[in-house]
């Protein structure tokens, strides 16, 4: 993360200009139980919310030797708890190396009274590869009948069947998120972003010119034509880099099949959850 400093700034201006946007950080919060002193404040300020990260495995490491486990997690959890006054919600990321430990994870949300959200690797940096998105939905399910999908809130949202879903089920993301990189490139995805296709020229959207690169690139608008007339549309094609990365792949097919055998237990579940509101899901989303 960038200095205090930094978001102070942002925090200046939105007061100065009277708007009503939030700052929403999502760390693993190694820096602020090192230096508490130095985060506490802003942490603390009405305008900022804050999130993190945790998963099982050892591929979230605090130095290369130490593996960012399950006892530094709660470590400071509890401390942001006693600081700051709330557990924050988190994002843990599910790939072939980890994919058994997804009830484990939502598990330890549920003991901490916090929403996680379980998103699946997409193809960026050095994930080579796309967790494939049917496997993704299967442990969507499983947690739907166990009774987990209270603290889970990607799960949340396939039971909700909204046309306000967020990412990565929102269609019309490119609308609302933007990237901006170290280098000055511009984008409406991070994970385009680290892939560098499907950039937006910076100058003419701030001339008021707003951008859809996304939306508008027929080879992201599905994965097969023959789903337009399927029922699980939206969700095997709610995420424009997965639609990506499963077309460059050629896993399309493979993807299909699987999820034609999930596609009754989800049809049933979202008949029966269609109504899942506000009275009953837990908004507080990472």
């Amino acid at each position: 993360m960038v200095p205090p400093a930094y978001y102070w700034k942002i925090i200046k201006y939105l007061d100065d200009n009277d708007l009503k946007a939030t700052v929403s950080l999502t760390t693993n919060l190694w820096d602020f139980k090192v230096r508490p002193a130095k985060w506490i404040d802003l942490f603390n300020h009405s305008r900022v919310g804050v999130g993190t990260s945790f998963q099982y495995g050892d591929a979230r490491r605090i130095t290369k030797d130490r593996v960012f486990k399950e006892e530094d997690f709660l470590e400071i959890m509890e401390m942001f708890n006693d600081k700051i006054g709330y557990y924050p919600p988190f994002i843990a990321v599910i790939d072939e190396s980890n994919e058994d430990t997804v009830i484990a994870t939502v598990q330890l949300a549920k003991k901490l009274g916090v929403v996680c959200k379980i998103n699946y690797a997409n193809v960026s940096g050095r994930q080579g590869s796309p967790y494939p998105l049917s496997k993704v939905y299967k442990h969507y399910v499983d947690l739907i009948e166990l009774g987990l999908y209270r603290w889970e809130y990607n799960t949340q949202q396939i039971m909700a069947s909204s046309a306000e879903n967020t990412c990565p089920l929102s269609r019309d993301c490119d609308v609302g998120i933007r990237a901006l990189n170290p280098d000055g490139s511009y984008y409406s995805c991070g994970s385009f972003a680290d892939d560098g296709v499907y950039s937006i020229d910076f100058d003419k959207e701030m001339d008021g010119e707003l951008a859809r690169p996304l939306s508008n690139r027929t080879y992201l608008y599905s994965l097969k034509h023959e789903c337009l007339s399927c029922p699980m549309f939206d969700l095997c094609n709610g995420c424009r880099k997965h639609v990506f990365d499963i077309k460059n792949a050629d896993t399309a097919e493979d993807h299909c099949e699987r999820m034609k055998v999930l596609a009754p237990r989800i049809i049933e579940y979202r008949r029966i959850y269609g109504i899942f509101g506000k009275n009953d899901r837990n908004d507080s989303t990472p």
